[in-house]
């Protein structure tokens, strides 16, 4: 089981990224944009520079739903291998079941 004050954490970044993704793609855009001045684009990458490091989406860090556990990490089911693997045996998941050929 990962440390409460970790999964806490995640929550926290998740709410901010949640927060404020529409301002950072509006801010990326202008600094993408080729039709946009110089200044314009200084001045959104400065606005971004100054936006908290926790709103980016890459601080996010996949963690199973069962036990928090951040490696190995299922997408598909939301839980670590390990959690996979005894809720797959328990029959927890529907249409999964140990191969056999």
């Amino acid at each position: 089981m990962a440390k409460k004050s970790w999964i806490a954490r995640q929550k926290l970044r998740q709410v901010t990224v949640e927060k404020h993704a529409e301002k950072r793609a509006a801010l990326k855009a202008i600094i993408v944009d080729v039709n946009a001045s110089d200044e314009a684009k200084y001045e959104a990458s400065v606005k971004l520079q100054k936006m908290p490091r926790n709103s980016s989406a890459t601080r996010l860090r996949n963690r199973c739903a069962v036990s928090g556990r951040p490696r190995g990490y299922m997408r598909k089911f939301g839980v670590s291998r390990i959690a996979f693997r005894d809720m797959a045996l328990a029959g927890k998941i529907p249409g999964v079941r140990k191969a056999s050929w």
